[in-house]
């Protein structure tokens, strides 16, 4: 079986020596291991360094199109490299190489097919206090988005089986640690979750660049995967408070009118009406979208098909 160990990369020559040094280039289990560099657009000498430190494949993006991205193009020229099993990586060491078996075996011994590194987040020392009040509300957000129970949702030291890339569909532009596993939650692959150590920090954060700009970026990747996946569902939710909504002020009008002043509360009785029509409108759109998911299905196992008959077969 061949294992690539890809590391999506922009501007990491300072970190990266020291993430190659660490990574292995013998697995039990494997007969064998290769590097590959996805290369953001860099600018500086990280494409140097990948290859003097003999990385086997690197990936060159013309310009720097963010972490999502990247991590795209880097499954998808390791199923073109036949590719049995992935594994990502930071490259900014901040994941210990050490601990790669660990990650491995679940997908080994046939009880997994998507593995993901469990950094414990809620009381890791590298992190502050805020990243780690983050990280925790993210995890609890997604894992109900996704139906799992999951304990670090944005950790990219992870593992998948070939599969399990096949099905993989990355649409967000900023991460992918969120939108895959609510995917995958929804796909109802097989999922485990090791615990694993981490390195010092090297660098700052260059995904969560301010409090806002996290909150806003990941809320709007939940909530487009979860009603991507649950359409009907969200809907139904916003449709349902719009009509109680609703009934609010027709009831406060029913009872002025019953007492004989109606007259001058007519417009509790229209704000109503809008409302409970609008929840309606909202509810019909949940069924319509709830269709197009199933369309959407289908479509995402012909691209399936696609990816699995066009790709080269490992060997």
């Amino acid at each position: 079986m061949k294992l690539i160990i890809q590391i999506p990369c922009f501007n990491e020559a300072g970190s990266l020596p020291e993430t190659l040094k660490r990574l292995p280039r013998q697995l039990n289990g494997f007969d064998s291991v290769e590097y590959l560099v996805i290369d953001d657009g860099s600018t500086d000498a990280t494409l140097e360094v990948a290859r003097e430190y003999g990385v086997d494949h690197i990936v060159r993006l013309i310009k720097h199109s963010g972490l999502a991205r990247a991590y795209r193009n880097g499954l998808d020229a390791s199923l073109r490299l036949g590719a049995d099993v992935i594994l990502n990586t930071d490259a900014d060491n901040q994941y210990n190489a050490e601990d790669i078996p660990k990650i491995l075996e679940p997908i080994l011994n046939g009880t997994a097919e998507l593995v993901i590194g469990d950094r414990g987040v809620r009381t890791q020392p590298n992190f502050s206090p805020l990243k780690r009040r983050l990280q925790t509300w993210g995890s609890h957000i997604v894992s109900r988005a996704a139906g799992l129970d999951i304990p670090d949702a944005t950790s990219g030291f992870r593992a998948m089986t070939r599969e399990a890339a096949l099905r993989t569909n990355i649409l967000s532009n900023y991460s992918y640690t969120l939108e895959t596993l609510i995917q995958a939650g929804n796909q109802q692959l097989a999922i485990a979750y090791v615990p694993i150590r981490t390195n010092p920090t090297m660098r700052t954060s260059r995904l969560i660049r301010s409090v806002s700009h996290y909150l806003l970026h990941s809320t709007v990747t939940i909530m487009r995967s979860y009603t991507m996946y649950r359409p009907l569902r969200v809907f139904s939710i916003i449709g349902t408070v719009l009509m109680i909504l609703g009934l609010i002020p027709l009831v406060r009008f029913m009872i002025f009118y019953f007492q004989g002043l109606g007259a001058g509360n007519v417009q509790s009785l229209i704000l109503g009406a809008i409302l409970v029509i609008v929840g309606f409108q909202t509810f019909l759109i949940g069924l319509v979208a709830d269709l197009i998911s199933f369309n959407r299905k289908l479509l995402e196992e012909v691209l399936y098909l696609t990816k699995k008959n066009n790709d080269p077969m490992p060997e």
